[in-house]
């Protein structure tokens, strides 16, 4: 992707955005960072709007790094665009008020309790944004959203509209770089940021971003690949398969005929 397709994906994105909510009584976007590419580049496109933007920090038991990430973050486009402006929430003592609630099963169970991070955020932008007449934006990628669906069900997945849901990670990438999101982001490896710890992205999926794309277009003969691309594309329809209840509609008894 060249400096001009950059800049035309970047157009298009920023007049669909204002486009959207021409006729619909709000007044801009709401969208939560993490520290990472996607909300970061997300953000960036929502300012370029000058429609009025809220940038949320909402750490919960967030590594230094990730809440550093994304607060350096909101403080550039803060400074850049007047109609933007940021505000910090420390879900930390909600999150831990929830936790203390659960049964112990619930409680010991990890993937739960970090799907239930997403979901406090989720809860949490919605809030902020109905009260200030915004839309949730939303921060998935191509790949996440309809290849793997790596996202929280109702958490980070529950949104009002998705700038980005177009864009392969890699396109993410060299989108972000064009318009100026802080190489401290850029450099950082992806992250759902929803365990306390250090673990990535690749970490969880067991496959890179670039070889997920790979397997997301590949139609060839599985046989002439190399036994880690195999093994990739196991990883990626093996996601695709026990994910689809998240990238399909939800499902409604149809009672023609009965009622």
């Amino acid at each position: 992707m060249n400096s001009f397709k950059c800049n035309k994906i970047a157009s298009h994105i920023i007049d669909w955005l204002n486009n959207y909510i021409k006729d619909v009584p709000v007044d801009g976007f709401i969208v939560g960072l993490s520290g990472g590419v996607d909300s970061a580049l997300v953000a960036s496109l929502c300012a370029r709007t000058n429609k009025k933007v809220l940038l949320l920090n909402m750490p919960i038991r967030q590594s230094d790094g990730e809440f550093s990430r994304a607060q350096k973050q909101i403080d550039s486009l803060e400074k850049a665009y007047s109609n933007v402006k940021g505000l910090i929430i420390d879900l930390t003592n909600s999150f831990e008020s929830f936790e203390a609630t659960m049964p112990d099963d619930v409680n010991k169970d990890l993937l739960s309790m970090a799907n239930a991070r997403a979901r406090i955020r989720m809860t949490t932008l919605y809030a902020v944004g109905q009260t200030n007449q915004l839309l949730v934006a939303g921060t998935g990628n191509k790949v996440e959203d309809f290849g793997i669906g790596f996202y929280t069900k109702y958490g980070d997945g529950g949104v009002d509209l998705s700038p980005i849901g177009d864009l392969m990670k890699s396109e993410v990438f060299k989108l972000a770089k064009h318009l100026g999101v802080i190489q401290g982001i850029i450099e950082a490896k992806p992250t759902d940021g929803l365990w306390g710890d250090e673990r990535n992205d690749e970490d969880q999926i067991g496959a890179t971003y670039d070889e997920l794309e790979f397997a997301m277009n590949y139609n060839g003969d599985a046989t002439a690949l190399t036994d880690r691309l195999k093994e990739v594309l196991k990883v990626y329809k093996r996601l695709n398969s026990i994910n689809q209840h998240k990238m399909n509609p939800i499902p409604v008894c149809n009672l023609d005929g009965i009622k």
